[in-house]
């Protein structure tokens, strides 16, 4: 299923999108997040589909795209995933996965434009598979019986503020991470049955000009292995959101310049759908 969530920020409604159209999911699930994306609330949406009659949102094309995910309880970010990320950052690849998180208040719509933090000279891009939790996952026997509990995936942009993630952290990064509006995630939220996670294409651009084009078969730990890796130190709840890492070709590596008032940032992911904002003062 194709699902997302249209309106201005605070009033959005959850949506379908299907062959007829763009339909009003608020009959069967309130909301995308929390216990709404679990597996018994996903197979209501499903048989709802199937059977037909859902009204029909006759301004979807009008209408804002929000964050195709609820605001979540919590956003785990993996870091330095990609062995060519780590490396443009002067790093080798992780023996164990980097873990850091943002606050949900960082939560974004796909298309919504993003303010440069007060004081920001290094604001950066990273286009990555953001994993929807679906059900609790909690010591977790294997990586197998991961992708049981995910709901969806989504594109998401980890934006950061370089500066405040490396000179100002302390030795943490999430100042870098959590300026208001720095996780767009969307414009949709592709059901688990649909997606294969080991081999999606991911890419961004800037002002139109490629920057990063890469595969989720890079990645150094795979979705599987993170989502059991995360669950040995903490509970993952329905509707939580897993960003699972960014390949090379940011600002970071010096090769291209930071972001500035002005500059379009879009990113993508084949099946999932792309991004686009606008860098504002």
């Amino acid at each position: 299923m194709l699902l997302g969530r249209l309106g201005d920020p605070g009033s959005e409604i959850p949506v379908a999108h299907t062959a007829d159209g763009v339909v009003d999911l608020r009959s069967v699930v309130p909301d995308l997040g929390g216990e709404h994306l679990a597996p018994s609330s996903l197979t209501a949406v499903r048989q709802a589909l199937l059977r037909g009659g859902l009204p029909l949102v006759a301004d979807a094309e009008r209408r804002r795209v929000g964050a195709a995910v609820a605001r979540p309880g919590a956003i785990i970010c993996v870091g330095m995933n990609y062995a060519a990320h780590a490396a443009e950052s002067g790093a080798v690849p992780p023996a164990s996965p980097v873990v850091f998180l943002k606050t949900p208040n960082t939560l974004g719509g796909p298309h919504d434009p993003v303010a440069l933090p007060r004081g920001s000279v290094r604001t950066d891009w990273e286009v990555e598979l953001g994993v929807v939790i679906g059900s609790l996952a909690l010591y977790l026997d294997d990586p197998a019986e991961s992708l049981d509990h995910v709901a969806g995936y989504v594109v998401a942009n980890d934006l950061s503020e370089r500066d405040f993630q490396l000179e100002h952290s302390g030795g943490q990064w999430s100042k870098g991470k959590c300026s208001p509006g720095f996780s767009p995630l969307g414009p949709h939220l592709v059901t688990a049955d649909q997606v294969d996670p080991t081999a999606l294409r991911l890419r961004s651009w800037v002002n139109g000009e490629p920057r990063q084009d890469s595969s989720t078969a890079d990645m150094v730990f795979d979705v599987a292995f993170i989502i059991w890796h995360l669950s040995q130190y903490m509970a993952l709840d329905p509707g939580d959101v897993v960003l699972t890492g960014t390949p090379e070709g940011v600002a970071l590596s010096g090769r291209f310049p930071y972001l500035a008032v002005g500059d379009v940032v879009e990113v993508e992911i084949d099946g999932l759908g792309r991004q686009r904002q606008e860098i504002v003062a």
